[in-house]
């Protein structure tokens, strides 16, 4: 007898779900978003009755997060009832690219760097009263526990490349500076008088380079110099981290010169020889 045939399988009818675009949690944000994205595609100053038509919000409602935006800098009211994107976010994007660049540019040289020292090389910017570590060649065999990894931050008084930026600013700015901080230290060595740090920051401007002594972690010296962008101005600084009782002020030299070539790669050399030739 032949056996007999298995009932076929029923087709299944369930579906596979739907893929949602993922919008943000927070529901001013999204509205938010859309206000600026519906002025990003106009090249001229937009009326509320546009933006709240193109991003189908209340004009109350639009009117309001545009004040906002307003506030923040993100977004500049031309005249009663016309907006634009605000130079707030020009800033942004300009310190987000100036990251990315100059990163990418940083990364061969610094590695170089670090095989001529066999020590711990820093690349780190500026954000607000601290510098941010964006990038690190770190030496295995230097026997240093760096407590700062990439994405840590510190004063910028307490640090060579903090200095570095702080000599770059006015007095009036330092003192500002000075008085938001209140110069905490760390260590014994921290400078946290403000004519200590003046003086400090003179030294930097007239030997072009910066040290820190100790300043922010005991056992550690550095030194930075500076990295320019293609306009001439500083957008990070490159240090060398050593155990104290083996930094080497014979690294200052090629310290100096690998920040000329990551800044070369930014493009300041060529601006700075533009500049030349018309003058």
């Amino acid at each position: 007898m032949t056996p007999s045939k298995p009932p076929p399988r029923p087709i299944s009818t369930v579906m596979a779900p739907p893929i949602v675009s993922q919008k943000p949690a927070i529901q001013v944000i999204e509205r938010m978003t859309a206000l600026l994205d519906a002025l990003a595609q106009q090249s001229e100053p937009v009326s509320l009755k546009i933006l709240s038509q193109t991003t189908q919000l209340h004009p109350s409602t639009a009117h309001r997060i545009l004040n906002d935006l307003v506030l923040a800098r993100m977004v500049d009211r031309t005249e009663p009832g016309l907006y634009q994107l605000g130079m707030r976010l020009l800033e942004l994007g300009n310190l987000v690219k100036a990251r990315l660049n100059v990163r990418d540019a940083a990364a061969t040289p610094m590695r170089e760097l670090h095989r001529l020292t066999g020590e711990t090389i820093n690349l780190s910017v500026r954000q607000g009263d601290e510098i941010v570590y964006i990038e690190r060649a770190v030496s295995e065999r230097s026997g240093m526990q760096v407590v700062r990894a990439i994405g840590g931050r510190a004063p910028l008084h307490l640090t060579s490349t903090g200095k570095l930026f702080l000599a770059a600013e006015d007095p009036r700015a330092v003192r500002s500076y000075g008085m938001r901080t209140g110069l905490a230290g760390q260590t014994r060595n921290s400078i946290t008088e403000p004519a200590a740090l003046e003086r400090e920051l003179e030294a930097v401007r007239k030997n072009g380079y910066a040290r820190d002594n100790e300043e922010l972690e005991l056992g550690v010296r550095c030194i930075a110099a500076a990295i320019r962008d293609d306009t001439g101005r500083l957008v990070a600084g490159l240090s060398i981290s050593a155990p104290a009782d083996r930094a080497n002020d014979g690294w200052v030299g090629a310290l100096q010169e690998t920040a000329a070539q990551i800044s070369s790669s930014l493009g300041y050399e060529a601006a700075e020889k533009a500049e030349t030739s018309r003058a």
